[in-house]
C-alpha cells in the first residue's frame, strides 16, 4: 500500500531506487493513483510558495491535512515524534497543509495544447523531452510542466523523446489509457477508437483499468475500445514511423494497414469493400513526397486493382 510518506520523500527526491521504482509502478497501476499522485505533487508544489511565513503546529497540522485529504468524513489520530528521523517529514506535512488550504481555492489545472497543422511538427517540451507531430496531430501538457510531466493525447501519431528523470514520471493520458515512462523514445497513435503503442528504446508501462503491462525494445500493444485486456506483440515493421521517415515502408503488411495510414496521412477516405482483398499482404515503399495520386497508382500496379472515386471517397478493387 502506497503511503504519503513516501510519496513526500519521493518529492524530496530523498527515495533510494527500488523506493523511486516502486512509487513509478503505483503511479502507473490505474488512473486513480495518477489522480491521486498529481493532485498531491500540486499542493506540495503549491506548499512552497505558502509555507515560509505560516507558523503551524506540525502534529495538528499533519492531523487536520489528512482529515481534510479523506473528507473530513473519518477523525485520523498520529502521533510524531519530533526526536525521530519523521521530524523533518512532519515539518513536510505542515507545508502540505498550508498549500492543502490553498489547493481548495485555486482553479483546475491548466493545460497548454501543441497543434499539428498540415505540416508535421517537431515541439521541445519545458522538460528537454521532444515531440514530433504527424499532420493534424494533437496534445496537451500541464502549465507546471517541470514539476508535473503530465499531458493529455487527443488525436494522430505522435513521436517522443522522453528526457530522463527518475524522480517525475512522463505520464500520457489516452482516455481510460495511461502510458507511463521515465526516459526513453517510443510512438503513439490514436485515431477512430484504436491506441497503438510502439516502442524504439526504453521501457514503457502501458495500465487500463487496473490492468497493466511493460514494453520494452520493438514491442507495441494495440488497444481498442472494446478491447477487454491487454496483449503485447512484437512490432514487426516501420510503417508507423511514415511521419518521420517520409517513407510508407509496406513489408508485407495487410493493404488495409497501409492505406489507413495513407488516410491519416493524406487525411483521405481510402475503402477497400472486399475484406479478403484488405488482408492481402503488400511489399512496396511510398514516397510521401511523391503524393496520393502517384502512391494510389503504385499500390493498384503493384497488386493489380483498380481505383474510383465516389464522391469524397477512393475504393480499392480487384481489376478481375
Amino acid at each position: 500500500m502506497m503511503t504519503d510518506e513516501l510519496l513526500i520523500k519521493f518529492l524530496l527526491k530523498e527515495t533510494s531506487d527500488a523506493e523511486s521504482e516502486l512509487v513509478c509502478d503505483w503511479i502507473a497501476a490505474s488512473p486513480e493513483n495518477l489522480n491521486h499522485y498529481s493532485q498531491f505533487e500540486k499542493i506540495w508544489t503549491t506548499s512552497k510558495n505558502l509555507a515560509a511565513d505560516r507558523p503551524v503546529d506540525v502534529e495538528q497540522a499533519w492531523v487536520n491535512f489528512r482529515q481534510k485529504a479523506a473528507g473530513g468524513s473519518k477523525p485520523v489520530v498520529m502521533l510524531l515524534n519530533p526526536l525521530a528521523k519523521w521530524s523533518r517529514i512532519a515539518a513536510v506535512f505542515a507545508l502540505v497543509l498550508g498549500a492543502w488550504l490553498a489547493y481548495t481555492v485555486l482553479r483546475p489545472e491548466n493545460y497548454k495544447e501543441i497543434l499539428a497543422g498540415n505540416t508535421v511538427k517537431t515541439e521541445l517540451l519545458p522538460d528537454g523531452s521532444e515531440l514530433t507531430l504527424s499532420k493534424r496531430a494533437s496534445i496537451s501538457y500541464a502549465e507546471d510542466f517541470k514539476d508535473n510531466r503530465h499531458l493529455k493525447f487527443q488525436k494522430g501519431s505522435i513521436f517522443f523523446n522522453v528526457a530522463h528523470d527518475k524522480s517525475r514520471p512522463f505520464v500520457i493520458d489516452i482516455n481510460e489509457v495511461a502510458v507511463t515512462v521515465v526516459g526513453t523514445s517510443f510512438h503513439i497513435r490514436h485515431l477512430e477508437g484504436e491506441t497503438e503503442v510502439i516502442v524504439e528504446t526504453g521501457i514503457v508501462r502501458v495500465s487500463r483499468n487496473g490492468e497493466e503491462l511493460e514494453l520494452r525494445q520493438g514491442e507495441k500493444v494495440l488497444i481498442a475500445e472494446t478491447t477487454a485486456e491487454l496483449v503485447k506483440a512484437r512490432n514487426t515493421d516501420q510503417l508507423y514511423n511514415y511521419y518521420r521517415s517520409h517513407l510508407f515502408i509496406a513489408e508485407g503488411i495487410p493493404l488495409k494497414r497501409l492505406t489507413s495510414t495513407l488516410n491519416e496521412a493524406y487525411n483521405v477516405n481510402i475503402q477497400i469493400p472486399d475484406e479478403q482483398l484488405a488482408a492481402e499482404p503488400i511489399y512496396t515503399t511510398l514516397k510521401a513526397e511523391d503524393g496520393l495520386a502517384e502512391n494510389i497508382k503504385t499500390i493498384c500496379r503493384t497488386l493489380d486493382l483498380k481505383a474510383s472515386m465516389n464522391k469524397d471517397q477512393i475504393s480499392l478493387s480487384r481489376t478481375k
